[in-house]
């Protein structure tokens, strides 16, 4: 299979699907690989290194998009993108279609054949290619919060861990998941007062033994929710709802009664966000301010750390995208239900539930697809 990696185009998007290595892999295994040049140098991958490697450097995205059976990227395709793609092609990468009628309007008419990331599942019922991403962005919302508490940067100057005879920062974790743990290990670290809030008793318990008494768990009830938001200096948006839109917890009504200067980090903005007032940022700009309250809602928060993203990514998607080459789309989701829950969009018809529902899409069955 001749196997396309384009330079990513989204802003300050620094990562790249493949890395040297994993061209090494897909060589080895049969498989041409060909790499937009510089592609990989904002990872300090550079062209030289996937020559080495067994793949050849071509100067254009469009030539990649040409010629390539399959792409392979790391953000939603962009319009310039999806309009370069054919019915004979298939796309391996985030989609994040639920939030997103635009892009999935363009991969429909396209009729391609679209595996998303962030749907492929595990026999433990998890994201394992989220997962990854899930964890940098999870450990950077601490990060870019103590950041723009800043006063400089608009929060209400404070330090998130205090200083003796200071409180440190309230910070607010909306969600237990992949995300909100690691939000949570890194808040403890810097020494914030730090609240979890999940509806799974199972996973409050999990965490509670994880973290001990450091950490403190709460029911998420919408009044348990709404006082410990109001009371809060940082609240982690952590909530997701796999392959579908996420559910908006915290309505514009309700943020004027937040704290002045108090920041709030929506870490499920690639699915829509889980705020009300949460729309896309890049991370050229990534703050505005409403009611006094700071939102960070950058889509690509993992890009800031592209070198650490990159590689993380590809230990997680490399087994994926060697069953997707080796064997074809069909044949591989056919003997792997848990890559067939990856399959979105599939010769102009919408394959994942989800997307379908909040899309107005009819949702086509992939089994009944991979069967014809």
């Amino acid at each position: 299979m001749l196997i396309g990696v384009p330079k990513e185009i989204k802003n300050h998007e620094y990562r790249v699907g493949l890395t040297p290595s994993s061209v090494r892999e897909l060589v080895t295994n049969g498989h041409k690989v060909q790499v937009e040049t510089q592609a990989g140098s904002g990872i300090g991958c550079e062209d030289e290194d996937y020559i080495t490697a067994g793949a050849q450097m071509v100067d254009t995205a469009a030539e990649i998009f040409a010629t390539s059976e399959m792409i392979v990227k790391v953000k939603e395709p962009q319009k310039v993108e999806y309009e370069q793609l054919s019915e004979d092609q298939l796309l391996f990468t985030y989609l994040h279609l639920a939030p997103d009628p635009d892009q999935t309007k363009g991969l429909v008419n396209s009729g391609a054949t679209c595996i998303a990331y962030e749907t492929i599942t595990d026999a433990n019922g998890g994201l394992p290619l989220l997962a990854p991403m899930s964890e940098v962005a999870g450990r950077m919302s601490i990060q870019v919060g103590a950041a723009v508490l800043q006063k400089a940067n608009g929060g209400c100057g404070m330090l998130l861990g205090g200083v003796p005879g200071v409180l440190p920062a309230k910070v607010v974790v909306i969600g237990g998941g992949v995300v909100g743990t690691n939000a949570a290990r890194m808040a403890l670290g810097l020494g914030a007062d730090v609240t979890i809030l999940d509806k799974n008793l199972k996973r409050l318990a999990y965490l509670d033994d994880v973290f001990g008494p450091r950490l403190k768990t709460q029911y998420a009830t919408v009044d348990a929710t709404e006082s410990l938001v109001y009371d809060a200096d940082l609240v982690i948006g952590a909530v997701l709802v796999p392959g579908a839109a996420a559910p908006k917890l915290i309505k514009r009504s309700q943020l004027s009664s937040m704290k002045a200067g108090s920041v709030i980090c929506d870490v499920a903005i690639d699915q829509g966000g889980c705020f009300e007032t949460s729309k896309a940022t890049t991370h050229a700009d990534p703050t505005y301010i409403i009611d006094d309250v700071v939102h960070y809602c950058v889509a690509n928060m993992p890009g800031a750390v592209a070198r650490t993203s990159t590689f993380a990514l590809n230990n997680a998607t490399l087994p994926f995208t060697l069953a997707l080459a080796n064997k074809g789309w069909k044949r591989a989701c056919a003997e792997d239900a848990h890559l067939m829950a990856g399959l979105n969009v599939q010769g102009g018809k919408v394959t994942y539930e989800a997307v379908a529902r909040d899309l107005g899409y009819d949702f086509a069955n992939p089994q009944n697809l991979i069967a014809a």
